[in-house]
C-alpha cells in the first residue's frame, strides 16, 4: 500500500443527535490521536463518550489490521450521518397526540498515518 493509510471505524445507531455529535467531531478534525483523545477527555459534552470509543476503535483498528504506529495517527474525516428516528407518541389534553422524535446517528471516524 501506499505511505499514507486510511483506516476507519464506525459507530452505528448512537441514540444521540448528529447536530450534537457533530459539534464535538468538529473539535477533533485534523488533530493527532492523542491530542484527539485529550480534547475528547475534557469536552463538556456528552457526546464526548461515544466519539473517544469510535477514534479509540479507529487507532486499534489501524495497529491490529495495519501494524500502524498509534503516535503517528492524524484525524483525516470525522462526521456524523443521521440514523434512523424512534417516533413515541405523547398523549396531550382532549384526546390528542404529540409526536416525539428521538434521532439516532453514525459516527465515522478516519486516521491516517503520517510518517
Amino acid at each position: 500500500m501506499s505511505n499514507s493509510q486510511s483506516v476507519k471505524a464506525v459507530a452505528k445507531y448512537i441514540r444521540m443527535s448528529p447536530q450534537k455529535v457533530r459539534r464535538v467531531l468538529n473539535q477533533i478534525r485534523g488533530r493527532s490521536y492523542q491530542e484527539a483523545l485529550m480534547i475528547l477527555e475534557f469536552l463538556p459534552y456528552s457526546a464526548g463518550g461515544p466519539v473517544w470509543q469510535v477514534v479509540h476503535s479507529a487507532a486499534a483498528n489501524a495497529e491490529n489490521n495495519y501494524d500502524l504506529d498509534k503516535k503517528k495517527l492524524i484525524i483525516e474525516e470525522s462526521y456524523a450521518d443521521e440514523g434512523p428516528k424512534l417516533k413515541r407518541i405523547r398523549p396531550r389534553a382532549q384526546g390528542r397526540a404529540y409526536a416525539i422524535v428521538k434521532p439516532t446517528c453514525h459516527i465515522t471516524i478516519v486516521v491516517k498515518s503520517i510518517n
